[in-house]
């Protein structure tokens, strides 16, 4: 299980939308218990006069990641760190104590712009000045409002497509290069026993960002517009209805995209997963996997590959923000063998920092290594500006689109009225 799937009631894609709201949830003020995650006052543990930080993961799916967390903790010898570890609804529980001098001081989750103008976090650009070039500019800017730096990436996770490669061989298909070819290798690898692809139980919603990047767009442009509109759009969001349509793809899986057991047990011939199944792939396949990026849409698309993560932050009520970011600073940017650790010695995902994934041994070759140049060159990281309502129209223009066969230029204009009403909002 991927570490963004903390219980079987919260997905992964659902963890995420919440996550990367948190401003949305502000008016969230349930009381979280009398567990805040602080030490006592006065230190704990003979710590003296050292001042006491709480750092607050959600529940990571992957065995050995909590004590690896209060491992950590209790190595860092300039402050008293006490891990808060919260199974279940993470969102809500940062939510609210984001909103009071309970909460943390650190703690993770994924960038928005409303936990700027609502004055959650505070910029760590000071920390990150001298090693801002190690990292990939995708990770600082999912992280970046107004040219100043709120988060330090902890993990990369991509999202690609896993083949098998001896289904395809079998075949005589080549890895697909643009998605008319992944719809006609879809077709052909399907039997009366395997589908051609599994791309989640809801039809692909997951793909709609890979897709638009594909046919050069963007959720939203540079200059902060809509940037999922025209007709290259719409003709990469009926490709994924063709794909729907041509009985091809898997539905009813036991198990969600997140999850190797449908390529595991041969039934499909590719899926649409992260990189953290990758161990769990090469137990039961071993060599006999491949990786593509999500197609490019035609001649003039770009291959995609959607780069999502984990980011620490130092929340902007923290009695001790110096203190706050300088743990931040030694754990997630001096410690690289903490960094290597919590990426690949429990799950499976890539270290941000661009020096240490390239001497990584575990991803060095094979299907990791290429998993990894993908991620490097054709990326795409989530844009702090847009926001979780917007996520919501998104979201409905993909069902429509894909399971309804509506008309792709139809929804976009619907999509279209709520981006620009939330625009307005933020940018006036």
């Amino acid at each position: 299980m991927p570490a963004h799937v903390p219980n079987a009631g919260l997905t992964r894609r659902d963890l995420l939308k919440r996550t990367g709201g948190l401003a949305a949830l502000a008016a969230f003020t349930a009381a979280c218990g009398g567990n805040t995650g602080r030490p006592s006052s006065g230190g704990g543990g003979g710590g003296g006069t050292k001042v006491n930080l709480s750092q607050w993961y959600h529940q990571y799916g992957e065995t050995g990641t909590q004590q690896a967390a209060l491992k950590y903790a209790k190595a860092y010898t300039d402050a008293n760190v006490a891990v808060q570890w919260t199974p279940g609804d993470y969102a809500a529980k940062l939510s609210s104590g984001l909103l009071s001098s309970k909460g943390p001081d650190v703690f993770e989750s994924q960038f928005n712009i409303g936990m700027v103008k609502s004055n959650q976090v505070v910029p760590l650009d000071d920390i990150m000045a001298d090693v801002k070039d190690d990292f990939l500019p995708g990770d600082l800017a999912t992280n970046t409002i107004d040219g100043k730096i709120y988060g330090v990436r902890m993990i990369i996770d991509p999202q690609v497509i896993y083949y098998r490669k001896s289904m395809l061989d079998k075949a005589g298909i080549k890895p697909p290069e643009t998605v008319d070819d992944l719809i006609a290798a879809s077709k052909e690898l399907t039997t009366n026993k395997v589908k051609g692809m599994f791309v989640g139980n809801d039809g692909g919603n997951g793909m709609g960002g890979p897709a638009l990047w594909s046919s050069g767009g963007s959720y939203l442009t540079e200059d902060n517009k809509p940037g999922f509109t025209g007709d290259r759009a719409a003709k990469a969001f009926g490709k994924l209805h063709e794909l729907y349509a041509s009985k091809s793809i898997l539905l009813g899986a036991p198990t969600d995209w997140w999850d190797p057991t449908a390529i595991n047990q041969g039934l499909v011939a590719m899926q649409w997963i992260g990189m953290w199944a990758v161990p769990g792939m090469q137990k039961v396949l071993g060599d006999d996997i491949g990786v593509i990026p999500f197609p490019k849409l035609d001649a003039e698309g770009k291959p995609a590959v959607y780069s999502g993560g984990w980011t620490q932050f130092v929340s902007a009520k923290s009695a001790n923000v110096d203190a706050a970011k300088k743990f931040v600073k030694w754990l997630w940017i001096d410690q690289e063998e903490y960094q290597e650790d919590w990426s690949l010695s429990y799950g499976f995902h890539i270290p941000p920092r661009k020096s240490l994934a390239a001497k990584a041994s575990k991803l060095q070759s094979g299907v990791a290594a290429d998993t990894v140049k993908l991620n490097q060159d054709y990326g795409h990281t989530d844009n702090p500006a847009w926001t979780p309502k917007m996520g919501t129209a998104f979201t409905d223009l993909l069902t429509n689109c894909i399971k309804k066969g509506a008309d792709p230029a139809a929804e976009i204009a619907k999509a279209e009225k709520t981006v620009n009403a939330e625009l307005s909002r933020l940018f006036g």
